[in-house]
Protein backbone atom coordinates (compact mmCIF):
# COMPACT_ATOMS: atom_id res chain seq x y z
CA UNK A 1 0.00 0.00 0.00
CA UNK A 2 1.47 3.70 -0.74
CA UNK A 3 0.37 6.64 -0.19
CA UNK A 4 -0.41 9.69 -2.62
CA UNK A 5 2.20 13.18 -2.62
CA UNK A 6 0.46 15.27 -0.18
CA UNK A 7 0.07 12.91 2.55
CA UNK A 8 4.07 12.10 2.50
CA UNK A 9 5.70 15.25 3.42
CA UNK A 10 6.57 14.57 6.99
CA UNK A 11 8.49 12.10 5.66
CA UNK A 12 11.46 14.21 4.65
CA UNK A 13 11.65 15.86 8.07
CA UNK A 14 13.18 12.35 9.47
CA UNK A 15 16.37 12.53 7.00
CA UNK A 16 18.99 14.91 8.32
CA UNK A 17 18.21 13.82 11.76
CA UNK A 18 18.55 10.20 10.36
CA UNK A 19 21.59 10.80 8.80
CA UNK A 20 23.22 11.98 11.58
CA UNK A 21 22.01 9.15 13.79
CA UNK A 22 22.59 6.51 11.27
CA UNK A 23 26.56 7.98 11.26
CA UNK A 24 26.89 7.90 14.80
CA UNK A 25 25.44 4.42 14.93
CA UNK A 26 27.86 2.94 12.32
CA UNK A 27 30.96 5.01 14.38
CA UNK A 28 29.61 3.06 17.42
CA UNK A 29 29.35 0.03 15.96
CA UNK A 30 33.68 -0.11 14.54
CA UNK A 31 34.10 0.40 18.11
CA UNK A 32 31.48 -2.02 20.22
CA UNK A 33 30.93 -4.76 17.52
CA UNK A 34 35.10 -4.87 16.13
CA UNK A 35 35.39 -7.89 14.50
CA UNK A 36 31.76 -9.05 14.32
CA UNK A 37 29.60 -8.96 10.67
CA UNK A 38 26.39 -7.55 10.43
CA UNK A 39 23.45 -9.68 10.19
CA UNK A 40 21.79 -10.96 6.50
CA UNK A 41 19.31 -8.56 5.70
CA UNK A 42 16.18 -10.45 3.19
CA UNK A 43 14.41 -7.91 1.37
CA UNK A 44 11.37 -9.62 -0.45
CA UNK A 45 9.52 -8.24 -2.85
CA UNK A 46 6.03 -8.88 -1.42
CA UNK A 47 3.39 -11.40 -1.77
CA UNK A 48 6.00 -14.40 -0.38
CA UNK A 49 4.40 -17.96 -0.11
CA UNK A 50 3.42 -18.51 3.01
CA UNK A 51 1.56 -22.30 2.65
CA UNK A 52 3.25 -24.84 0.87
CA UNK A 53 7.22 -25.23 0.97
CA UNK A 54 7.53 -21.25 1.54
CA UNK A 55 11.05 -20.88 -0.14
CA UNK A 56 11.94 -17.40 1.08
CA UNK A 57 10.42 -17.25 4.82
CA UNK A 58 11.66 -20.76 5.52
CA UNK A 59 15.41 -19.04 4.24
CA UNK A 60 14.52 -16.20 7.01
CA UNK A 61 14.04 -18.93 9.70
CA UNK A 62 17.39 -20.41 8.56
CA UNK A 63 19.20 -17.79 8.63
CA UNK A 64 17.83 -16.18 12.15
CA UNK A 65 18.76 -20.34 13.69
CA UNK A 66 16.35 -22.55 12.32
CA UNK A 67 14.27 -24.25 15.09
CA UNK A 68 16.05 -22.11 17.37
CA UNK A 69 15.20 -18.48 16.05
CA UNK A 70 13.60 -16.48 18.44
CA UNK A 71 11.43 -14.28 15.71
CA UNK A 72 10.06 -10.92 16.03
CA UNK A 73 7.10 -9.94 14.15
CA UNK A 74 6.60 -5.66 13.18
CA UNK A 75 3.35 -5.30 11.66
CA UNK A 76 2.72 -1.49 12.11
CA UNK A 77 2.94 -0.75 8.52
CA UNK A 78 -0.22 -2.97 8.28
CA UNK A 79 -4.02 -1.54 8.22
CA UNK A 80 -4.93 -4.74 10.15
CA UNK A 81 -1.94 -5.01 12.36
CA UNK A 82 -2.51 -7.98 14.76
CA UNK A 83 -4.41 -10.11 11.74
CA UNK A 84 -1.48 -9.71 9.57
CA UNK A 85 0.58 -10.85 12.96
CA UNK A 86 -1.31 -13.96 13.44
CA UNK A 87 -1.00 -15.53 9.89
CA UNK A 88 2.90 -14.79 9.90
CA UNK A 89 3.06 -16.32 13.74
CA UNK A 90 1.31 -19.27 12.59
CA UNK A 91 3.48 -19.89 9.58
CA UNK A 92 6.66 -19.39 11.14
CA UNK A 93 5.45 -21.87 13.91
CA UNK A 94 4.78 -24.27 11.01
CA UNK A 95 8.45 -23.70 9.58
CA UNK A 96 9.61 -24.88 13.02
CA UNK A 97 10.05 -21.86 15.09
CA UNK A 98 8.70 -22.21 18.52
CA UNK A 99 9.91 -18.62 20.42
CA UNK A 100 7.82 -16.27 17.92
CA UNK A 101 6.04 -13.09 19.51
CA UNK A 102 4.20 -9.95 17.46
CA UNK A 103 5.40 -6.41 18.85
CA UNK A 104 2.23 -4.40 20.04
CA UNK A 105 2.82 -0.77 18.57
CA UNK A 106 -0.06 1.52 18.52
CA UNK A 107 1.91 4.81 18.74
CA UNK A 108 5.50 6.40 18.61
CA UNK A 109 5.06 5.90 22.79
CA UNK A 110 5.16 2.12 22.22
CA UNK A 111 8.27 2.36 19.88
CA UNK A 112 10.16 4.41 22.31
CA UNK A 113 9.17 1.98 25.25
CA UNK A 114 11.76 -0.75 27.05
CA UNK A 115 9.42 -3.35 26.10
CA UNK A 116 9.87 -3.54 22.33
CA UNK A 117 13.91 -2.72 22.40
CA UNK A 118 13.68 -5.60 24.59
CA UNK A 119 11.96 -8.23 22.81
CA UNK A 120 14.33 -6.88 19.90
CA UNK A 121 17.77 -7.31 21.86
CA UNK A 122 16.46 -11.01 22.65
CA UNK A 123 15.74 -12.17 18.95
CA UNK A 124 17.57 -13.77 16.41
CA UNK A 125 15.19 -12.72 13.68
CA UNK A 126 13.26 -9.04 13.26
CA UNK A 127 10.21 -9.60 10.32
CA UNK A 128 8.94 -6.66 9.25
CA UNK A 129 5.44 -7.22 7.29
CA UNK A 130 3.75 -5.20 4.19
CA UNK A 131 1.13 -2.48 4.52
CA UNK A 132 2.11 1.28 4.43
CA UNK A 133 5.74 1.79 4.26
CA UNK A 134 5.38 6.00 5.15
CA UNK A 135 3.10 4.72 8.39
CA UNK A 136 5.85 2.50 9.14
CA UNK A 137 8.70 4.74 9.02
CA UNK A 138 7.16 7.65 11.02
CA UNK A 139 6.11 4.95 14.12
CA UNK A 140 9.40 3.87 14.14
CA UNK A 141 11.68 6.98 12.27
CA UNK A 142 14.21 7.70 15.49
CA UNK A 143 12.77 6.13 18.15
CA UNK A 144 14.15 3.71 20.72
CA UNK A 145 12.79 0.99 19.06
CA UNK A 146 14.62 2.17 15.68
CA UNK A 147 17.79 2.73 17.35
CA UNK A 148 17.94 -0.95 18.79
CA UNK A 149 17.18 -2.42 15.92
CA UNK A 150 20.30 -1.02 14.16
CA UNK A 151 22.31 -1.71 17.15
CA UNK A 152 21.45 -4.98 16.80
CA UNK A 153 21.91 -5.12 13.19
CA UNK A 154 25.44 -4.28 13.31
CA UNK A 155 25.75 -7.13 16.09
CA UNK A 156 24.50 -10.25 13.90
CA UNK A 157 20.74 -9.66 14.29
CA UNK A 158 19.02 -11.13 10.77
CA UNK A 159 16.35 -8.42 9.44
CA UNK A 160 13.82 -9.16 6.91
CA UNK A 161 10.59 -6.76 5.27
CA UNK A 162 7.88 -7.76 2.46
CA UNK A 163 6.99 -5.07 0.23
CA UNK A 164 6.18 -2.04 2.52
CA UNK A 165 9.13 -3.88 5.03
CA UNK A 166 11.21 -4.00 1.81
CA UNK A 167 10.91 -0.58 0.94
CA UNK A 168 12.01 1.05 3.87
CA UNK A 169 15.55 -0.93 4.11
CA UNK A 170 17.24 1.89 2.25
CA UNK A 171 17.78 5.62 3.42
CA UNK A 172 16.01 7.23 0.53
CA UNK A 173 12.05 5.21 0.23
CA UNK A 174 9.79 5.56 -2.67
CA UNK A 175 6.18 6.49 -1.25
CA UNK A 176 4.24 6.71 -4.26
CA UNK A 177 4.18 7.43 -7.52
CA UNK A 178 1.51 9.21 -10.02
CA UNK A 179 -0.68 6.37 -12.19
CA UNK A 180 1.17 6.55 -15.55
CA UNK A 181 3.08 3.99 -17.52
CA UNK A 182 5.13 6.48 -18.87
CA UNK A 183 8.63 7.77 -17.54
CA UNK A 184 7.96 11.60 -16.45
CA UNK A 185 8.94 14.39 -14.00
CA UNK A 186 7.19 14.19 -10.81
CA UNK A 187 5.95 11.05 -11.52
CA UNK A 188 7.43 9.50 -8.40
CA UNK A 189 7.29 10.88 -4.21
CA UNK A 190 10.34 9.93 -1.99
CA UNK A 191 10.85 10.19 1.33
CA UNK A 192 12.95 8.76 4.27
CA UNK A 193 13.55 4.97 4.84
CA UNK A 194 15.22 3.23 7.99
CA UNK A 195 18.31 3.14 6.23
CA UNK A 196 19.23 -0.50 6.78
CA UNK A 197 20.82 -0.82 3.36
CA UNK A 198 22.77 2.42 2.45
CA UNK A 199 23.26 2.89 -1.10
CA UNK A 200 20.22 1.21 -2.79
CA UNK A 201 16.91 2.51 -3.70
CA UNK A 202 14.38 -0.55 -3.69
CA UNK A 203 11.21 -0.90 -4.97
CA UNK A 204 8.86 -3.89 -4.95
CA UNK A 205 6.22 -6.01 -6.91
CA UNK A 206 8.55 -5.35 -9.53
CA UNK A 207 7.71 -7.22 -12.91
CA UNK A 208 3.81 -7.58 -11.27
CA UNK A 209 3.28 -4.08 -10.95
CA UNK A 210 5.43 -2.77 -14.19
CA UNK A 211 7.52 -0.48 -11.97
CA UNK A 212 10.67 -0.32 -14.45
CA UNK A 213 9.67 3.88 -15.22
CA UNK A 214 9.12 4.48 -12.12
CA UNK A 215 12.35 3.22 -10.48
CA UNK A 216 14.11 5.06 -13.43
CA UNK A 217 12.28 8.07 -12.47
CA UNK A 218 13.54 7.68 -8.80
CA UNK A 219 17.21 7.13 -9.38
CA UNK A 220 17.55 10.11 -11.77
CA UNK A 221 16.95 11.88 -8.91
CA UNK A 222 19.64 10.03 -6.95
CA UNK A 223 22.02 8.54 -9.66
CA UNK A 224 24.47 7.95 -6.96
CA UNK A 225 22.12 5.51 -5.37
CA UNK A 226 21.26 1.89 -6.77
CA UNK A 227 18.15 0.66 -7.88
CA UNK A 228 16.83 -2.24 -6.77
CA UNK A 229 13.55 -3.62 -8.46
CA UNK A 230 12.51 -7.03 -6.64
CA UNK A 231 9.60 -9.32 -7.99
CA UNK A 232 6.91 -10.73 -6.10
CA UNK A 233 7.80 -14.05 -3.96
CA UNK A 234 11.54 -12.64 -4.61
CA UNK A 235 13.83 -12.06 -2.08
CA UNK A 236 17.20 -9.83 -2.12
CA UNK A 237 19.20 -11.65 0.34
CA UNK A 238 22.22 -9.12 1.41
CA UNK A 239 24.92 -10.40 3.51
CA UNK A 240 28.12 -7.48 4.03
CA UNK A 241 28.10 -6.03 0.45
CA UNK A 242 27.13 -9.28 -1.11
CA UNK A 243 23.20 -9.48 -2.79
CA UNK A 244 21.66 -13.03 -3.72
CA UNK A 245 18.68 -13.76 -5.10
CA UNK A 246 16.66 -15.90 -4.03
CA UNK A 247 12.71 -17.18 -5.33
CA UNK A 248 10.64 -17.56 -7.78
CA UNK A 249 11.48 -14.36 -9.70
CA UNK A 250 14.13 -11.32 -10.41
CA UNK A 251 16.03 -8.62 -9.40
CA UNK A 252 16.13 -5.74 -11.56
CA UNK A 253 19.56 -3.48 -10.90
CA UNK A 254 19.37 -0.14 -12.01
CA UNK A 255 22.91 1.60 -12.00
CA UNK A 256 22.98 5.24 -13.34
CA UNK A 257 26.34 5.73 -12.18
CA UNK A 258 27.40 6.32 -15.48
CA UNK A 259 24.44 8.42 -16.62
CA UNK A 260 25.42 10.75 -19.63
CA UNK A 261 22.15 12.67 -19.96
CA UNK A 262 18.96 13.49 -18.39
CA UNK A 263 16.59 16.42 -18.72
CA UNK A 264 15.19 15.99 -14.99
CA UNK A 265 16.62 19.21 -14.47
CA UNK A 266 14.23 21.65 -17.21
CA UNK A 267 11.40 19.45 -17.32
CA UNK A 268 8.20 20.45 -15.69
CA UNK A 269 6.09 18.48 -13.56
CA UNK A 270 4.74 15.42 -16.09
CA UNK A 271 6.79 16.33 -19.13
CA UNK A 272 8.51 13.58 -20.72
CA UNK A 273 12.15 12.42 -18.98
CA UNK A 274 14.90 11.55 -20.75
CA UNK A 275 17.84 8.77 -19.09
CA UNK A 276 21.00 8.14 -20.79
CA UNK A 277 23.59 6.13 -19.85
CA UNK A 278 21.88 3.79 -17.83
CA UNK A 279 23.01 0.15 -16.78
CA UNK A 280 20.22 -2.51 -16.12
CA UNK A 281 21.34 -6.23 -14.29
CA UNK A 282 18.60 -8.77 -14.42
CA UNK A 283 19.33 -11.52 -11.78
CA UNK A 284 17.46 -14.60 -11.37
CA UNK A 285 17.63 -16.76 -8.81
CA UNK A 286 21.35 -17.79 -7.53
CA UNK A 287 22.71 -14.62 -9.04
CA UNK A 288 25.03 -12.54 -6.75
CA UNK A 289 25.51 -8.66 -7.17
CA UNK A 290 28.47 -6.56 -5.33
CA UNK A 291 26.69 -3.68 -4.33
CA UNK A 292 30.15 -2.04 -3.92
CA UNK A 293 31.69 -2.60 -7.32
CA UNK A 294 28.29 -2.66 -8.75
CA UNK A 295 28.73 -5.24 -10.61
CA UNK A 296 27.56 -9.03 -10.93
CA UNK A 297 29.54 -12.16 -10.27
CA UNK A 298 29.86 -14.55 -12.74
Amino acid sequence: MEVAAEEYQNGHTLATARGSVLLFLKKMSKRKKAGRRAGRLVIIGGAEERDGEAEILREFVRLAGGARARVVIVSVASDAPAEVARLYESTFRRLGVSDVRALDIKGREDADGERASAAVREATGVFFTGGNQLRLTQLLGLTRLDTTLHHCHAGGLVIAGTSAGAAMMSSVMIVGSAPTMTLRAGMVELGSGLGFLPGVLIDQHFEQRGRLRRLLAAIAQHPHELGVGIDENTAAVVEGHTLEVHGRGSVTIIDAGGLTHTNLGEAERHELLAICGVRIHVLPAGYRFDLQKREPLL
